[in-house]
């Protein structure tokens, strides 16, 4: 079983490259985060025509996330974390495929910092963290996946030098990673390459990703039920570069 997670950057704008990369891997399962569009313009006939159904949560311009699959309809469980009632922004859904139950997720990005923007993401954090530690405590086989708008570590960026005021890159953005993680969850690319893990994310701006200038801030995490069923962790990579790219490429595991 494969499942992926994928910020398609404008889900309606990309479309043939997200047609184009679900026909060339096959993914048994897709989250796709940044939307961009509202819950009546999602391109659901197109994916159906594709061979995927699709649960989705969208939002006018911003935000928005989805779980693709090809295994039949997705079971939603969830849309939104707890915790979050005057919470508008679309940024967390949830479903069970195939015995598996996928939270796909956008974490804030939380620039400029600091400011309100990072104290929301710290609060969502929060609120995110108390969500898994639910998960993990029943025991189910679940992945969390998606945009988590955090680079764990120095060695998931290029050079950090340029990054030292960014919000992704802050003490308090890492911590509260390593504090979920610390939950008992496995980093599945982190598994897969523990001395150096692919980038996952080539901004716009001054050839980052012709000279490599890469970040690692897409995640899955697998949950103890799940984590010794991980056969193998990748990145495809090439989709970055493709004419009109997402700055994400798509991420993805292997279980059995």
């Amino acid at each position: 079983m494969r499942i992926a997670t994928f910020n398609i950057n404008g889900v309606n704008t990309r479309l043939a490259n997200l047609l184009a990369w679900l026909e060339e891997t096959a993914p048994d399962v897709a989250c796709l985060q940044e939307l961009k569009t509202t819950q009546e313009r999602f391109p659901e006939k197109a994916l159906k025509d594709a061979g995927y159904d699709a649960v989705w949560q969208g939002e006018h311009r911003w935000n928005g996330v989805a779980i693709l699959s090809r295994l039949g309809e997705p079971v939603l469980t969830r849309r939104g974390l707890p915790g979050g009632a005057k919470d508008a922004q679309s940024r967390y859904i949830e479903a069970a495929v195939a015995g598996v139950l996928i939270g796909c997720l956008y974490l804030p990005n939380g620039n400029p910092w600091p400011g309100p923007k990072f104290d929301y993401k710290l609060t969502w954090f929060k609120r995110l963290q108390a969500h898994a530690r639910t998960l993990l405590h029943s025991g189910a086989p679940v992945v969390l996946a998606g945009d988590y708008n955090v680079v764990p570590t120095e060695r998931d960026i290029y050079n950090s030098r340029s990054w030292k005021t960014d919000a992704l890159l802050q003490p308090e953005s890492r911590a509260a990673y390593a504090e979920l993680v610390d939950q008992g969850w496995t980093d599945a690319l982190l598994e897969r390459f523990p001395e150096q893990p692919p980038w996952t994310f080539w901004q716009y701006f001054r050839q980052a990703w012709e000279r490599d200038a890469g970040l690692r801030i897409d995640h899955l995490l697998l949950s103890p039920a799940l984590a010794p069923r991980l056969r193998d962790a990748g990145v495809d990579r090439h989709v970055r570069g493709e004419h009109r790219a997402s700055d994400h490429a798509p991420v993805w595991v292997e279980i059995d």
